[in-house]
């Protein structure tokens, strides 16, 4: 049941989409969006379906406009999971898309943005990316992080982190339900030296925030209260 929810709804991929370009950042192949000139820089980490969602790249120009320089990886080097081929089913495209693997990848995208001037970073991961994200938040690799309905992130994990960092989590999800998002909560109120904050949005189901159909006016406005978290919590840690 939770890995079905995990893919449901998943994008029309358009390598077109965005207001930005592709370039190559730290190896990885990633939509760009912002001034190089910036000294602040966001890192989106996506969820299975990768870095050619519209929904995705809208976010990274919103964000852009903001004052970031925004970057969203290919961390599936052009194999996003594609719920339709019976051939490579979640289970068998994660042994070669794990998390783990895209936290490795993470770190050379870092340092080419240090070489680039950013002085500060920040990361948000979407599902998938979540865990993504809280291996970088247990180093001195970013310097804030948010999770967006997040996926294979445990209690242990969260006791690890090192920066301030925000859940943004479903009230229907059975990959992160409300109980164990309140769990991450009390993980991050036993560390006083790391801001915390969990919110759990009602009425809506994992992936709302990225995986919502922009005609329902009701979808958009959940996801972009989202959008609108994410912002104010880099604005207030990447500064």
């Amino acid at each position: 049941m939770a890995r079905v929810q995990c893919c449901e709804n998943p994008p029309t991929l358009n390598p077109s989409s965005g207001n930005w370009h592709v370039d190559e950042i730290g190896g990885l192949k990633s939509y760009v969006s912002g001034s190089p000139d910036s000294s602040l820089a966001v890192i989106l980490i996506s969820d299975v379906f990768g870095y050619e969602a519209p929904n995705l790249r809208k976010l990274a120009d919103k964000v852009a406009a903001a004052g970031y320089y925004v970057v969203v990886p290919d961390y599936f080097h052009g194999e996003p999971y594609n719920p339709e081929n019976s051939e490579r089913p979640l289970q068998v495209w994660l042994k070669d898309h794990g998390p783990e693997k895209g936290y490795e990848e993470t770190k050379p995208v870092i340092e080419s943005l240090k070489q680039k001037g950013i002085s500060k970073i920040g990361a948000a991961g979407f599902c998938w990316g979540a865990k993504v994200v809280v291996r970088l938040a247990q180093g001195d690799y970013i310097q804030a992080g948010v999770f967006l309905h997040p996926s294979f992130v445990t209690v242990d994990d969260i006791k690890g982190v090192k920066v301030p960092l925000a859940v943004l989590g479903a009230e229907n999800d059975h990959l992160s339900p409300p109980t164990l998002l309140t769990q991450f909560g009390e993980a991050l109120n036993a560390k006083p030296e790391v801001e915390g904050f969990v919110k759990i949005f009602p009425g809506v189901a994992h992936g709302w925030a990225v995986r919502y159909n922009p005609e329902d006016a009701a979808a958009l406005n959940s996801a972009e209260e989202a959008h609108l978290e994410m912002l104010a919590w880099f604005l207030k840690h990447i500064k």
